[in-house]
């Protein structure tokens, strides 16, 4: 052989080995986090977590393998997130609330979902509408649609349809199954399929599809139709988890979804992907949000994490695109026995290492006693109360000379349910949860029971599953002071609003009937209107300002925390303290600094950072087996400006 013919032998041995790479790099990228976490976390491989990771990865799989149809066709579908809400919530409420049988309540589902799917379809194959704006659209109709029919309200699930939610013999979760069952029908839809076929060609070049016979606009409806009906059974599995539909559920999901199409390496170009590929995908964002949490990474830090793999996977296509590479698409081929075998071995040396690796993770904490670990599972750190709540609990742990773990759900109890899940398996003594919906963290809470993980409520209830104790103010107690303190200062009479919490929590129900029932007491004051602002300065604004424009001589208002009555305060502006009254909830330092300033005349102080302390208190405890109250009540006070050096 000659010396040109080896170099040339060798640029194309070195050129199949680099697009073999290139073409598995996610495969290779998850076997690798695998080992990295595997390594980090001697909670992270064990039985039981494992099988978190394939239940945290089901609802955005589910929606993955749908979105996948789309960006294969060159598209985009920015709405799968609330049309899988929009779904749920019809369920939900055809079944509990208008009797319908649950059969037809869950053919009711799929329906809203095709009908959600084809309505895109037909805005953009018809309506020449870009794909971003028509999903877009479709995205605020679908979370509108869900909040009017559930009134904002979660509704409860039907037990027969919450099974989803559950476990085959005890073990295997079925929203695994339903995982499964979906990857394996879109595999069968890409690969061998006309309408699969069609979808490579439309993304491969439409022009091209579309002179050479193919149907396209027809195409397209079918394709957005799909993606429809794969968020609905996406929908319908994270309904069955939390055990009732939130009309605020899977926001921000429709993100992961497109993120795990292309880290699973579809191109967003069109032309190019699979189903196992958004499968590795969706399990790579499971993993990696598992194990941060394991680890104790703040949830900032983990949507930073993301976004860079996120970004990286973009990289990544753009190299392969460069390089030549173009992974085969499903069902048009397969590869050749010695990659086979490759495959084969690469599998093979991977089980090895992770078992050995699971094996050396329980050999190694098999000794010594461990320290005592909680779980704080907060239901957001995007507001001061919980903050000051989170450095009560830090402090208190601190001085115990206990782990402390705290979690950031972001108002998704979604995300809360999985954190909780994590904390089940990652070996907690006790875990404190703040939840987002009472309801929603019920199934979660169940799971520690059966794990025999104590479980301490802080500020908000858990219904349907059991708490060690409940450590919170007494909110219908403060409520009352609320309106007694605001009546009196109106002299008994006037026009106020009330702007309402988080519906589904706990607080938000206690704050509201103890302020109904205390201002009961004074009838001369007239309750214009309740709009819900979801205990948010910034929807506290947007909602005090239209409100506003229907009631301009109101007298008065109750918000249910600080956060909203500072909102109100900014749309009241001039009038704030001088001709409309304010009373918050909650005492945080900003109330207090606005009814030092004469803006706010009132907050009903919670004292967060003492109800934090005695979350951890009450938790210790309850690891130690030590006897505690069912309930635990911190004492609030109403604060004006006559007291509120005191309290500062």
């Amino acid at each position: 052989m000659t010396t040109e013919a080896l170099k040339k032998s060798t640029r194309t041995k070195n050129g199949s080995l680099l697009r073999l790479l290139l073409d598995n790099g996610a495969l290779t990228a998850l076997v690798v986090l695998v080992i990295v976490m595997s390594l980090l976390s001697g909670d992270f491989l064990t039985t039981q977590n494992l099988l978190n990771v394939g239940v945290q990865a089901a609802v955005t799989a589910i929606l993955a393998f749908g979105v996948t149809f789309v960006i294969v066709s060159a598209g985009i579908d920015l709405s799968v997130g609330s049309v899988a809400a929009l779904s749920a919530t019809v369920l939900a409420w055809a079944a509990t609330n208008e009797g319908v049988p649950v059969a037809i309540a869950v053919l009711l589902a799929v329906l809203t979902g095709l009908a959600c799917g084809f309505v895109n379809g037909a805005l953009i194959s018809y309506g020449k509408l870009p794909p971003f704006i028509a999903t877009l659209a479709m995205l605020s109709v679908g979370r509108g649609l869900s909040l009017v029919i559930s009134q904002g309200s979660p509704i409860p699930f039907p037990d027969s349809v919450s099974k989803l939610g559950d476990t085959l013999g005890g073990w295997l979760p079925v929203p695994v199954i339903v995982m499964v069952v979906m990857g394996l029908v879109t595999a069968v839809v890409l690969g061998r399929t006309f309408i699969g076929r069609s979808m490579y060609a439309i993304g491969g070049n439409e022009e091209a599809a579309r002179l050479s016979g193919l149907r396209v606009k027809r195409q397209k409806l079918v394709i957005y139709g799909l993606s429809g009906l794969f968020a609905a059974v996406a929908g319908i599995v994270l309904a069955s988890r939390l055990a009732s539909a939130q009309p605020q559920a899977a926001q921000g999901y429709e993100l992961d979804a497109i993120a795990a199409v292309v880290i699973g390496g579809a191109s967003l170009a069109g032309g190019v992907g699979k189903a196992s590929g958004t499968l590795i995908g969706a399990l790579i964002l499971a993993v990696l949000r598992n194990g941060l949490n394991l680890m104790s990474v703040s949830a900032f830090w983990q949507q930073v994490v993301i976004g860079v793999v996120i970004a990286l996977a973009v990289l990544l296509d753009t190299v392969r695109r460069k390089a030549g590479a173009t992974p085969t698409a499903a069902g048009t081929g397969s590869p050749g026995p010695k990659q086979a075998l490759q495959y084969v071995i690469a599998a093979v040396v991977a089980a090895a290492i992770v078992g050995g690796l699971a094996l050396w993770n329980n050999t190694g904490s098999s000794g010594g006693k461990k320290d005592l670990k909680i779980g704080m599972a907060v239901s957001t750190l995007n507001n001061p109360f919980f903050t000051e709540m989170r450095a009560g609990a830090q402090a208190e742990a601190k001085k115990q000379g206990v782990e402390l773990t705290v979690t950031d759900a972001q108002n998704d109890a979604s995300q809360q349910a999985n954190q909780l899940e994590n904390f089940t398996s990652g070996g907690m003594g006790a875990v404190i949860v703040n939840p987002v919906d009472s309801d929603a963290v019920g199934p979660s809470v169940r799971g520690a029971n059966q794990a025999d993980i104590p479980v301490v409520a802080a500020d908000r209830g858990v219904n349907k599953a059991k708490t060690a104790t409940l450590v919170a103010s007494d909110n219908v107690a403060g409520g009352k002071q609320a309106a007694k303190t605001l009546a009196e200062k109106l002299g008994g009479k006037g026009t106020i609003v009330i702007l309402q919490g988080q519906a589904g929590t706990s607080a938000s129900r206690e704050r509201g009937a103890g302020f109904a029932a205390g201002i009961k007491e004074y009838p001369g004051i007239k309750v214009a209107a309740k709009q819900p602002a979801d205990f948010d300065r910034t929807k506290g604004l947007d909602v005090m300002t239209n409100l506003l424009q229907s009631h301009p001589d109101v007298d008065g208002v109750f918000a249910e925390n600080d956060e909203m009555a500072l909102g109100a305060i900014k749309a009241l502006g001039a009038k704030a303290g001088t001709s409309v009254d304010v009373v918050g909830f909650d005492g945080t330092p900003d109330g207090f600094k606005a009814v030092e300033a004469g803006t706010l005349y009132a907050s009903v102080a919670q004292q967060p950072r003492e109800l934090g302390k005695m979350a951890v208190q009450n938790a210790i405890k309850a690891a130690q087996d030590d006897e505690i109250p069912d309930a635990v009540k911190v004492p609030v006070k109403v604060v004006t400006e006559k007291n509120v050096a005191a309290f500062k």
